[in-house]
């Protein structure tokens, strides 16, 4: 063998046994997809919990993770092609968030996981045949207990405001929730409930607050339904602009000048969606992972917005508050 031939198959082995050390050695890259109705801004908070909590897992982007990120931007009529596109990008699993995001990922896709982290009645909106036993690609973690949290969101409302008596609901056009037992926790609470349930557009708001105000409602309040998260600014915007005390079911709609919200956790939601995802990318069907009920409620007020409509929250209401915007 002449010097030549030799140097080539030496060569020839190195790179052989480098390359079948690298195959050996090459992380797993796992893909994660994320759908939700809102922006980039507005899930800020709950993401970096979500992303910490794959952390302490082991899943850091960029090195054995990168994550999909899809935003509607308000605008549900997205959401569909968005949820679409993870599909097409054959995602590991798909996160969502808000009942809107995983009613697409679920209309896209019966093979991929989805996870929600939060979600109305997952039952009733057919996400799922049971909390103990999903069954399907859907699992997750609900965004309400039951109905009974809508009855609280009055109570909270009126216990910080005690002076109003005429409570004015905003429920879309979509007809998502049911409003029998808001009136049955308005009457045990005294209230007069004023039910507004033909909003869906910005000039429908518009004239539906005005509406209220020759209503002589006291105070609004305006559930976690898709069409009004669309709208949350605008919503906020009116029932300031008309001087109302407003109840809403997440704290994002204090965050962006609303008076009140109490809800589940989004951050805590996010923190054990973590989990779910992981258990997923090891290999546990979703059909086989118990929907988790919320088990942390925040209580949110805005005191900015209190000065600027002329209210004083009740102090005793005040210190029960997780967080106080000033």
């Amino acid at each position: 063998m002449n010097r030549r031939t030799a140097i080539r198959r030496l060569a020839t082995f190195f790179l052989t046994t480098a390359s079948l050390a690298h195959a050996q050695t090459a992380v797993k890259v796992h893909r994660i997809g994320f759908l939700a109705l809102g922006s980039a801004s507005g899930s800020s908070s709950s993401l970096e919990t979500f992303r910490k909590g794959l952390g302490a897992l082991g899943y850091v982007e960029g090195r054995n993770l990168t994550i999909e990120y899809k935003w509607a931007e308000g605008r549900q009529d997205q959401l569909p092609g968005l949820a679409a596109e993870l599909v097409r990008a054959k995602v590991d699993v798909i996160l969502t968030s808000g009942m809107s995001a995983v009613l697409a990922a679920k209309n896209a896709t019966n093979t991929i996981p989805i996870i929600f982290a939060g979600a109305a009645d997952p039952i009733a909106w057919g996400l799922v045949a049971s909390l103990a036993r999903p069954g399907g690609n859907v699992t997750g973690l609900s965004e309400l207990p039951g109905r009974e949290l809508e009855g609280k969101r009055l109570e909270v409302l009126r216990d910080a405001v005690p002076r109003i008596s005429r409570v004015a609901v905003i429920l879309d056009s979509t007809g998502r929730v049911d409003p029998s037992p808001l009136h049955l926790a308005a009457r045990a609470l005294g209230l007069t409930l004023i039910v507004s349930d033909e909003t869906a557009t910005p000039d429908e708001f518009r004239s539906a607050f005005g509406a209220l105000r020759r209503e002589r409602a006291h105070a609004v309040y305006a559930p976690q339904t898709p069409i009004n998260v669309r709208h949350q600014n605008l919503i906020v915007e009116l029932a300031v602009k008309y001087r109302l005390p407003s109840m809403y079911g997440s704290s994002e709609f204090v965050e962006a000048g609303g008076l009140l919200s109490y809800g589940a956790s989004f951050t805590d939601l996010f923190r054990h969606a973590a989990v779910y995802v992981d258990k997923i990318l090891k290999g546990t069907k979703p059909a086989d992972l118990p929907v988790e009920q919320p088990m942390k409620f925040e209580f949110v007020v805005n005191l900015k917005t209190a000065k600027q409509i002329g209210v004083t929250i009740e102090p005793n209401v005040l210190v029960r508050a997780d967080k106080v915007i000033r």
